[in-house]
């Protein structure tokens, strides 16, 4: 790839999804509050924060592409985010435990010195199974759940409790591949594969 291209995240998972396409990128992680604002939509909140991400690390690297993205969990209008510790995290187990939710992943692609911004959102539907008290306390003690939009990672250990995905697999892992590289077309960057 002739063109700079950087990841906007310190997410390990999405460092990994960008590198199993064999991209060349930097990581350079936007400090940012990511907290919603009263009443706003989980989707309006993903693209906000996606986008708040590239604009940010954009103005230090002007020239480059950047990639900024948000995965929330949503269930019954309740965004889940990362849990605050061990109780939080068994919340919202049992609170995804055996139902259906949704995964929205808002992303952005940014370069500063051209004023091209492009994003959109993707959302994938996620049923977990029926969970016990010993499966979820098991699940917590791995520690996994702790640094994880709904306290669970799909590409882990967490992969037991998921029975099915109707949608894209790599929204829920946290940067929708099939996604990022339309926008990639979209904004004319020709060069990468």
């Amino acid at each position: 790839m002739s063109q700079k291209l950087i990841l906007a995240s310190s997410s390990p998972r999405r460092r990994d999804l960008l590198s199993s396409l064999g991209l060349e990128f930097e990581i350079v992680p936007a400090e940012i509050k990511e907290i919603p604002s009263p009443h706003e939509a989980a989707e309006a909140f993903t693209v906000r924060v996606a986008e708040k991400k590239a604009l940010v690390v954009g103005k230090q690297y002007p020239n480059a592409w950047v990639v900024g993205a948000d995965t929330v969990v949503v269930i019954e209008g309740e965004i889940l985010g990362k849990p605050r510790d061990n109780a939080d995290a068994k919340r919202m187990l049992q609170r995804l435990a055996n139902r259906e939710h949704v995964v929205i992943t808002g992303y952005c692609l940014v370069k500063a010195a051209e004023g091209k911004r492009l994003g959109g959102t993707e959302q994938t539907r996620v049923k977990i199974d029926a969970l016990g008290e010993r499966e979820i306390d098991w699940y917590i003690n791995t520690g996994e759940p702790l640094d994880k939009a709904g306290a669970y990672a799909i590409q882990g250990k967490g992969a037991f409790m998921v029975e099915w995905i109707e949608g894209s697999y790599t929204n829920v892992v946290g940067l929708p591949l099939c996604q990022l590289i339309r926008l990639f077309n979209d904004a004319g960057i020709g060069d990468i594969f």
